[in-house]
């Protein structure tokens, strides 16, 4: 008992001294708009090179749906000086890794390299904000990468769908309604031009961040930066941004999502604020206490100990604009989703009518506080938040100051958020059943 104490101690003032060292950055802006943002850490000698586009599905023509994803793709096509399939090569011959990914909100690419190869990564994406090929061979070759995507992701998987449905009744004017993998018919229409007016919008110097982290030297860093960003003329074109407001909500939406899931799923999905608003960090810290890890309150009371459901949860859907949280149960064999909706239930007006305890309140502190050290525990985690947190909200230095956001809610706040948020009219609930049509012998 002495010995796991002293362990349980000594974890907490791992977390709590990593903490407390500040990342500390350098930021600047070139005159083409392109903002740069740099973090010296000499402690491994790799470096991530990334870039963030402040373009997603939210960005999109409503009738050209999943364009930017598709463009995640595209981009690694090559360019005018890259062979196609090229861009990959060159990492993996320096030692390095690479990827990207999509959201409604933006697209980031990245890139960790030994330290040595900090040039060639900025080449590789000043060559993809500048000169990638946006042409015919390309489109057609990632429209068909794009549609076995879909097909492995969400046509081929259980429950695959969910997020699908639950944007579509959830939205009915922001463009949140759609997801990032978008419409594959819309792909289809898209002319070849589309896509090339699509790229010169918004994969353009005052459209990003170009955030590197890692065992760099600054000022070679900017001498570098200058030589492959420079001359990168500014985009030229209005950068669309969604205006329209989601109207409250006033009555539930419930429907039946018929197919091949073998179990019913309950979700739940209500409207929540902004990332980044006071209202969003006591509705985050609601479903951490609802889900977060075995011991929360979904699961110990649905799962564990009236054995309704597989499994249970709830997060926080953090968008640009007011996005949803979504709480959902696997149900177990012979349980009804009513019951299993009702058990759920249960534990959001147990949140709306008791205070958590101090113990309760410590926890969610600390698995914040862990969550925070985990997230910046990389070069890349370092560059991605930096990039975020500039892209969203203006100030990089977030990075180091919004864990004080998220322990500073109160046990009032977090109840609060459940009065407001977890309220019947505020939410969609569906039912994922499986389709009688839909077995086979």
């Amino acid at each position: 008992m002495r010995i796991g104490l002293s362990i349980t101690g000594c974890l907490t003032a791992v977390v709590l001294s990593a903490q407390t060292n500040k990342i500390a950055f350098t930021e600047y802006d070139l005159p083409n708009g392109l903002h740069v943002i740099l973090h010296e850490d000499h402690s491994t000698p790799i470096v991530a090179v990334t870039v963030m586009y402040h373009v997603g599905s939210k960005n999109e023509d409503p009738s050209r749906t999943g364009m930017a994803h598709f463009f995640e793709h595209l981009l690694f096509e090559g360019s005018e000086n890259i062979g196609r399939g090229e861009f990959t090569r060159y990492i993996e011959n320096a030692g390095g890794t690479l990827n990207a990914n999509t959201s409604n909100d933006r697209t980031f690419y990245y890139e960790v390299l030994p330290s040595n190869q900090l040039e060639l990564g900025l080449w590789l994406e000043s060559e993809r904000m500048l000169h990638a090929k946006v042409e015919k061979v390309g489109i057609e070759t990632q429209r068909e990468v794009v549609k076995e995507e879909r097909r492995q992701r969400i046509d081929n998987q259980p429950y695959g769908n969910l997020l699908e449905e639950t944007m579509t009744r959830a939205f009915n004017e922001h463009p949140y309604r759609w997801t990032t993998i978008g419409s594959m018919e819309h792909l289809n229409a898209a002319r070849d031009e589309e896509f090339v007016d699509f790229y010169k919008t918004f994969y353009v110097p005052n459209n990003a961040v170009l955030s590197i982290a890692g065992d760099i030297e600054i000022e070679t860093a900017r001498q570098l930066i200058e030589k492959y960003f420079g001359g990168i003329p500014r985009g030229n074109k209005e950068i669309p941004r969604p205006t329209s407001v989601e109207p409250a909500k006033t009555a539930e939406i419930r429907d039946t999502i018929w197919g091949k899931d073998q179990l019913p799923l309950v979700l739940q999905a209500y409207h929540i604020p902004a990332q980044g608003t006071k209202e969003f960090y006591a509705v985050d810290m609601l479903n951490k206490l609802l889900s977060d890890g075995p011991s929360s309150r979904l699961n110990r009371s649905v799962v564990e100990e009236q054995q309704l459901g597989l499994f249970c949860g709830a997060f926080s859907f953090a968008l640009e604009d007011p996005g949803l949280t979504m709480a959902f149960a696997m149900a177990n064999m012979g349980v009804e989703p009513g019951q299993l909706e009702s058990a759920m239930n249960a534990e959001f007006e147990k949140a709306k009518s008791e205070l958590i305890s101090d113990k309760e309140l410590q926890k969610l502190r600390n698995k914040i506080e862990n969550d925070f050290v985990s997230a910046n525990s990389s070069v890349a985690g370092i560059a991605e938040s930096l990039a975020n947190y500039h892209m969203y909200f203006g100030d990089a230095n977030l990075i180091n100051t919004e864990i004080d956001r998220y322990l500073n809610v109160s046990a009032e706040e977090i109840r609060e958020a459940a009065r407001i948020y977890y309220r019947p009219e505020n939410r969609v609930t569906l039912y994922f059943l499986l389709d009688p049509n839909s077995q086979t012998n």
